[in-house]
């Protein structure tokens, strides 16, 4: 016995779903998250270049040895990088994944198409997961 035959979703049920509250919380979710982030990741790296280019008395200077400030800033965009991954990961598989994994099993169960019993609980109010609101 193998799984049951799946079917292509149709364009009404994309729509359907890209309409909905959880994909409307999901998005706002994640771009409360993407967006700052990306914007303080840049603005430490340009920090970093500006500095290189505008400050190499002070990127030269020796910290450790011939360790330098600078050595040491190109070091930290690497740590830096992998805490925002880290942090991100964190952060999906609290407040995003749940919603997108209860959409997907939706979807794959066309729960968004037209006349299915699903349908009606998922247009009239969101699920749990999207229904809780943090800031």
């Amino acid at each position: 016995m193998g799984e049951p035959e799946r079917r292509l979703l149709t364009p009404e049920e994309y729509r359907e779903a890209h309409a909905s509250p959880e994909f409307q919380e999901l998005k706002r979710r994640f771009r409360a998250f993407a967006f700052p982030m990306t914007v303080a990741f840049l603005a430490w790296y340009l920090l970093y270049v500006l500095l290189s280019t505008y400050a190499p008395d002070f990127m030269g200077k020796p910290v450790l040895g011939n360790v330098s400030v600078g050595i040491i800033f190109g070091l930290l965009q690497f740590v830096s990088t992998f805490a925002i991954t880290h942090i991100y990961v964190s952060h999906a598989n609290k407040r995003t994944d749940p919603i997108a994994d209860e959409m997907r099993e939706r979807l794959e169960s066309h729960a968004y198409a037209p006349g299915h019993a699903d349908r009606a609980a998922s247009s009239h109010g969101a699920s749990a997961a999207s229904r809780e609101v943090r800031p």
